[in-house]
């Protein structure tokens, strides 16, 4: 028989589901690492789009009892969805002319090395590489 009493190794593994919602051990051990314990990122650094979450998780610790190890999931949860929503708008915005800047580099190196095409360029050329990935291809 399955136990659905957890441990005290799987306390910290049960805080993610509601009150009254047990998982088993073995459920509980299938899941990786990372969606067990994930943590935010340092908090003392500027996080414009999220000072609203994280304000209210520093409420959440000072008001809740440390021996309540779920208190402040919601807030927690809620805090990373808007750490992940903010990740995600700063790569884009990093991101957003990347094609053009990686041929700005690849001109800089061809002109650096004394070549007049790219690696990606003369590997298009060779047929010896085109005949070989062709062959891997079949395969």
């Amino acid at each position: 028989p399955q136990s659905t009493i957890p441990s005290s190794h799987d306390v910290c593994c049960l805080t993610r589901y509601p009150p009254g919602r047990r998982q088993t051990r073995e459920a509980i051990h299938s899941r990786t690492i990372v969606e067990q314990a994930t943590m935010h990122p340092p908090l003392d650094r500027p996080h414009p789009d999220c000072q609203a979450q994280i304000s209210d998780l520093h409420e959440c610790h000072a008001t809740t009892s440390k021996l309540k190890f779920w208190g402040c999931n919601r807030v927690k949860f809620l805090l990373d969805e808007c750490l992940k929503a903010e990740k995600k708008r700063l790569l884009a915005e990093m991101n957003k002319d990347y094609e053009a800047k990686r041929a700005a580099e690849d001109d800089v190196f061809r002109k650096a090395m004394g070549k007049e095409m790219s690696f990606e360029e003369y590997l298009q050329q060779d047929k010896d590489y085109q005949a070989a990935r062709k062959k891997s291809g079949e395969r």
